[in-house]
């Protein structure tokens, strides 16, 4: 097996090999690092590399195997975290400058799940300051670049951890998703990322209000298999978290292969609200419908219509980063991005209705969408209106000529933030512009194996993986 080869194995792979001792830990970690230290200048994925760790830990799971031990489900694995996870003795900056100096003591628990399972740390990736957009560059390490594209984005927030995967810098990356922070950069640099049920996976500590209410930590991969098997490490209740969820105690990964004899898929290219969608995108979304016909599931278009649900959006993102902001701003504002400052300075002018007004109107989308899925086991939706824009802007000001809202290109993620379903993201086409386009894949609440099962099913139909960015 070629080094490219390695890079772009399979997670699931990977802990076989190693367990068979086919190929080592330290083998794999070494190639892999190889290859970061070849292409991260080109796409600046990893903000935070730690080499000497993933060594030491590639070594440990290595002698696990030959001493006989006991070994975890990811047991030698490559994997990276993302900037805003707590990482204990590892810098966690957040993307900020505030935090550029920040060493944690503890991880998040979820990176805790990772370390205990076997995973080898190959380093920190890129986000935007504190997640707030969805295109990741900071004023620490700057941007993150499309690895199909260098002068688009690469998505955000979690724009280094699809990137990374995408151009083979591991098999596996974590990422988090307040608004479509795992789905957007997924769909973006062709990988496959899941936003599992709010609560699904615990998060404590939790250190801001907004993921307190929007956001949820899941897996990037080339693999929907790794994505059953990363979340099967990382989900769990943990009572540090008052959000988090008893477990389902399903072995995602057992069952990924299984097909439901019959299921009924809904699809909508606007959901009911979005002013506009690039053509491309449209055709492929339509197109990719049409190939569950093999599996003899019924699709139909689904009639709904949501009311503005940019607008609890916008509260709670803003509110809520505005709170938890509000006093870094006398002695950090210009060392700040600028659209952020603006961000915060927009929600301190909030008054003391504007949250309930959003509860409520968040408590409306919660019923339409639930009354969907008494309908539909599978919702099927664009993953974002255009494929990767621009380096250098925060969000398109156009899309096919028609001016567009902030939100405007990202219209089917954050409802389901807000309703707190399940749902991914999976490549399924190309651009004229050779840009990998995303369809999304949602479920009923807390129905995350059926969204993998389905996703299993079109990647089975509809591979991906043999395309690779060129960076020769």
């Amino acid at each position: 097996m070629n080094k490219d080869d390695i890079c772009f194995m399979s997670a699931c792979d990977m802990v076989d090999a190693i367990r068979n001792q086919e190929l080592t830990s330290e083998e794999i970690t070494e190639t892999i690092i190889e290859r970061i230290e070849k292409v991260n200048p080109i796409i600046n994925a990893y903000c935070t590399p730690t080499f000497d760790l993933a060594i030491k830990l590639a070594k440990k799971a290595d002698d696990a195997v030959k001493k006989g031990a006991k070994l975890g489900k990811l047991n030698g694995v490559p994997t990276s975290i993302k900037d805003l996870a707590m990482t204990k003795g590892i810098r966690t900056t957040f993307g900020s400058k505030i935090y550029e100096h920040f060493i944690p003591d503890e991880d998040v628990i979820y990176v805790k799940r990772l370390r205990e399972a076997g995973c080898v740390i190959l380093g920190k990736t890129n986000t935007p300051e504190f997640g707030f957009k969805g295109a990741t560059d900071n004023l620490i390490f700057g941007i993150t670049r499309n690895p199909w594209h260098l002068e688009k984005t690469s998505g955000g927030s979690s724009g280094g951890a699809a990137a990374s995967v995408a151009s083979g810098m591991g098999p596996l990356a974590q990422g988090s998703d307040g608004g479509g922070s795992i789905r957007h950069p997924a769909g973006f640099c062709g990988v496959y990322g899941i936003k599992p049920s709010f609560g699904r996976v615990a998060i404590y500590p939790r250190q801001t209000l907004l993921a307190q209410t929007l956001s949820v930590a899941g897996p990037i991969v080339r693999y929907v298999k790794d994505a059953a098997l990363m979340l099967d490490v990382m989900k769990g209740f943990y009572e540090g978290d008052r959000f988090s969820i008893p477990s389902d105690n399903i072995d995602y990964l057992e069952l990924v292969n299984e097909k439901p004899e019959k299921l009924k898929i809904g699809y909508t290219i606007d959901l009911g609200f979005a002013k506009v969608i690039d053509p491309e995108v449209e055709k492929s979304i339509l197109n990719s419908i049409t190939k569950f016909d093999e599996f003899g599931w019924s699709i139909e278009k689904v009639k709904m219509k949501l009311r503005k649900p940019e607008l609890p959006f916008y509260t709670f993102w803003i509110a809520m980063i505005a709170y938890d902001l509000k006093q870094k701003l006398k002695e950090w504002e210009d060392k700040m991005d600028p659209d952020l400052v603006k961000m915060v300075k927009a929600g301190l002018g909030y008054d003391g209705m504007s949250l309930p007004k959003a509860f409520a109107a968040r408590n409306k989308l919660h019923e339409t969408i639930f009354k969907i899925f008494k309908e539909f086991d599978i919702l099927i939706t664009p993953t974002t209106a255009v494929p990767a824009f621009d380096l250098g802007i925060m969000f398109p000001p156009k899309i096919n000529n028609i001016n567009v809202s902030p939100t405007g290109w990202q219209p089917f993620s954050f409802p389901f933030n807000l309703t707190g379903n399940p749902a991914a993201s999976i490549p399924c086409g190309w651009s004229s512009e050779g840009l990998p386009i995303g369809m999304q894949i949602v479920g009923s609440m807390f129905d995350e194996l059926k969204v993998l099962q389905v996703s299993k099913a079109f990647e089975e139909i509809a591979p991906w993986q043999d395309k690779r960015p060129n960076f020769d």
